[in-house]
């Protein structure tokens, strides 16, 4: 068997022992006949965090909705099952997701297991919903966690990094459907930025600004605002200084709009807005590296500045910058981990060997706002600088170490960055 790659092809996994299981009983099966075994979700990691040279597990035959109560406002689903899936069920129920990601075709507990997110001020990364998970621990005996039951141990290891066991379902509190509706400015300037930063972030339910850093300021404000159904297109000709786009944009300058979700004010249910990228096109290749730091809130205005001082080393290796506000949570493992958050989101051209000469300077330029780089993206950050941003840590290895004792979940990116000395 051929060794298989991520999504993007800029990671190849070090096994060819994959195993599809087909339901649980399987996977508790695997887990007792495999020394060491990781799993993966819709492969969107851009790095070694889900890999292993002994066996690789695939949930994607697990995709299912196993419960909804809409009394209750939560939905049970298989670990394999991705947002797109899920947001198409939801669909007429009344019911949704509070956020989604920019891309809407990842698996839900990958997407949780990394902290993945969306934008909003109010807005936490798409693990905070969770309030039960259902996993395999390493001697291939199902462990249920719930708020409700122990809040503190599901705090621990929704954002679990694959360290624990093999997630097999999670149950997500949901919202009340909504309605968006989204437009995009131009050519918001530095000046503007720095002087309005809070209220920018705070204009809409959702709002994301695009940079190449080739000059100061910002190419394009997206912004998705919660409005009633039949809302009426009409926007603000100019959100401070930046000006209303009259036709469709992409974030990446030259590529064409089609596979964008809606713009120009037009309302939508809640999943044809949140993410960027529509449901109905799947990237089939990426061809892109991704790296992304979160940094808290107060100091985004100085770390603009940073990076900016290395716009000529970065924009010619850089597809597009997204910058996102996230709500602070206590979850131990999460980067937004007891503070509201701005993630600072690099799309790089597939260029391993020039970005990865780039990331420590950016790394440096940030390491006064105390980056957490994102769990399943590319960094090159000390083990001791990453370790050093989660004080829960002691207590999270400890947790691994109950119910994963002989480290059968562990792989070399968890020995380095949970584990490492």
């Amino acid at each position: 068997m051929k060794k298989q790659q991520n999504w993007a092809g800029n990671y190849t996994y070090s096994t060819t022992n994959w195993h599809t299981p087909q339901n649980v009983a399987d996977i508790q099966q695997l887990v007792k006949e495999c020394n060491y075994v990781k799993v993966v979700g819709s492969r969107h990691s851009f790095n070694s965090i889900a890999d292993s040279e002994h066996h690789m597990m695939s949930l994607e035959h697990l995709s299912q909705v196993v419960d909804f109560n809409k009394e209750a406002q939560t939905i049970t689903v298989e670990a394999g099952m991705k947002y797109s899936d899920l947001s198409l069920y939801l669909e007429g129920t009344g019911l949704a997701l509070h956020n989604l990601a920019s891309l809407p075709h990842i698996s839900v507990a990958g997407a949780c297991m990394t902290a993945t997110h969306g934008s909003g001020d109010h807005n936490g990364n798409l693990a905070t919903i969770v309030s039960g998970i259902e996993f395999v621990d390493a001697n291939g005996e199902l462990v249920h966690l719930s708020r409700k039951d122990d809040e503190e141990t599901l705090k621990a290891l929704v954002v679990g990094l694959g360290g624990f066991g093999v997630v097999t379902k999670l149950t997500l509190d949901l919202v009340p459907e909504y309605h968006i509706k989204q437009n995009v400015y131009h050519n918001l300037t530095l000046a503007s930025f720095q002087e309005h930063v809070e209220e920018i972030f705070a204009s809409a339910y959702s709002v994301s600004l695009f940079t190449d850093w080739s000059s100061p300021g910002f190419n394009q404000v997206w912004q998705k605002e919660k409005v009633a159904e039949d809302a009426s297109a009409e926007a603000v000709p100019e959100l401070y200084g930046a000006t209303l786009a009259t036709e469709k944009m992409h974030p990446i300058a030259g590529h064409g709009a089609e596979h964008c979700t809606d713009q120009l004010g037009v309302a939508g249910i809640w999943h044809d807005r949140m993410p960027h990228f529509r449901m109905n096109f799947t990237p089939s290749s990426g061809k892109e590296l991704q790296t992304e730091y979160i940094i808290p809130r107060q100091h985004i205005v100085d770390a603009v500045t940073a990076i900016g001082k290395l716009g000529k080393k970065i924009s010619p290796l850089l597809y597009v910058c997204e910058l996102r506000s996230i709500a602070q949570d206590d979850l131990w493992m999460s980067m937004n981990y007891q503070q509201d958050s701005i993630g600072i989101h690099f799309t790089w051209k597939d260029d391993w060997e020039s970005v990865q000469q780039v990331l420590p300077e950016i790394e440096a330029a940030l390491k006064a706002f105390e980056p957490r780089p994102h769990w399943g993206k590319l960094f090159t950050m000390a083990p001791a600088q990453v370790q050093a941003r989660y004080p829960k840590l002691p207590e999270f290895r400890s947790l691994l170490q109950k119910y994963d004792p002989n480290g059968k979940f562990r792989n070399p990116f968890l020995d380095q960055y949970i584990f490492g000395e």
